[in-house]
């Protein structure tokens, strides 16, 4: 139930035809009236030079015309602000589980495609075009300011774009040959190559506790690869190096991106990367495997399961997927920390594993549970390492 508090406010029946004059020249009358909802009203009487109680105007005959009303006001802004904060709370519980299912969807899909239509350059740069297109119309439509880059930015985007636009097709790659579960049990080591990778380039090195949570990581992932039903030396090579590729980008993104000025917010320079990704990746995928898109390929694919029409489908939901959930995610960096993105796409890992194991039902032994679940305790762990802070000497 709303609780109020009610104040007094005044109003008049009829008009005023007297005046009442002022004591001196220097005073003039004010009458306080009907104030908005949520403010007090307060009543002014010159005559003694002070505010007058409620009881001077119902006892006194001069004010007798004006009536008595009730205005409820909150009590407090408690209340609102949690309001505000459980919407909040709301609103980011659910970009996490979009980020999420949208993972687990991407997923999916680009596995089916992989299966029968196995070009994983094409079809990357294919996800590529879909985010292109995507990112024109959220410009197009104003839905999100577009920048102006300059040639300084773009020479220091580049170099991310290529080694993003690596990553992903080494990642493709992977789950055109392997289970979906095993590849992002292998991605699990990012950790272990972000810590290499910047104290190589950047100088940054690890805390003690940073190097305790890599063996866990390093250890479930041989245990999970050893015990792997699915295990061959191409998709485990190219999720290893995904991993250091992947890793680099965000590295190397800390080194030539540290003009705060020029620097870009998270998903316009998603935005950039993911435009030139499908500028330099279209016509390598031409190069590397042909044109992929003549009806005897797809044939080809329709023999396998899926015919044209359902390819057609799963290529640009998995597009559109493939884009979308990293814009979620760059809007979720947006306003957490990184430390606690980071434990998030932890458990986005442990998610996706799940639902691939039980939607496209892969055979695992308990030895390969237990390692992947090590690597993810791991990583976790990795996560909370991170957050503290060494001592200042």
């Amino acid at each position: 139930m709303k609780s109020y508090a009610y104040a007094l406010a005044l109003y008049p029946l009829t008009p005023l035809l007297k005046s009442v004059k002022p004591t001196s020249r220097n005073t003039k009358s004010k009458v306080g009236l009907v104030s908005c909802l949520g403010n007090l009203s307060l009543c002014y009487d010159s005559r003694f030079n002070r505010k007058s109680p409620v009881s001077s105007f119902v006892s006194n005959q001069r004010w007798n015309g004006f009536k008595v009303r009730a205005a409820s006001v909150p009590e407090n802004t408690g209340e609102t602000q949690k309001k505000k904060d459980l919407v909040g709370t709301l609103k980011l519980g659910s970009m996490f589980a979009i980020w999420y299912l949208l993972n687990i969807y991407f997923n999916i899909y680009n596995k089916q495609v992989l299966k029968v239509y196995p070009f994983p350059a094409t079809v990357t740069a294919f996800q590529f075009g879909c985010g292109t297109v995507l990112i024109l119309l959220m410009w197009g439509l104003n839905l999100y300011p577009r920048p102006k880059v300059t040639r300084s930015q773009f020479a220091a985007i580049l170099p991310l774009a290529v080694i993003h636009t690596m990553g992903n097709m080494l990642t493709n790659i992977s789950l055109g040959k392997v289970a979906v579960s095993f590849t992002h049990t292998i991605k699990a080591m990012e950790p272990f190559f972000t810590v290499v990778l910047s104290a190589l380039f950047i100088g940054e090195w690890p805390s003690l506790w940073v190097v305790l949570s890599l063996f866990p990581i390093v250890g479930g992932v041989a245990l999970a690869s050893f015990t792997e039903a699915s295990f061959n030396w191409i998709g485990f090579s190219s999720a290893m190096a995904s991993n250091l590729t992947n890793q680099s980008r965000n590295v190397l993104s800390k080194k030539f991106m540290v003009n705060k000025e020029e620097a870009l917010d998270n998903i316009n320079l998603f935005s950039i990367i993911t435009i030139i990704s499908f500028v330099l990746l279209a016509p390598v995928a031409i190069l590397m495997e042909g044109v992929k898109f003549s009806p005897s390929y797809l044939q080809f694919a329709a023999s396998q399961g899926l015919n044209v029409r359902e390819l057609c489908v799963r290529s640009l939901l998995a597009g559109f997927c493939f884009h979308t959930y990293q814009q979620v995610s760059y809007s979720i960096l947006q306003m957490v920390s990184p430390v606690t993105h980071s434990v998030g796409n932890c458990v986005k890992r442990v998610v996706v594993i799940v639902s691939s194991v039980i939607f496209f039902q892969t055979p695992v032994s308990p030895i390969n549970s237990l390692g992947t679940a090590v690597a993810l305790v791991g990583v976790f762990l990795y996560s909370r390492a991170k957050r503290i802070k060494p001592k200042a000497a």
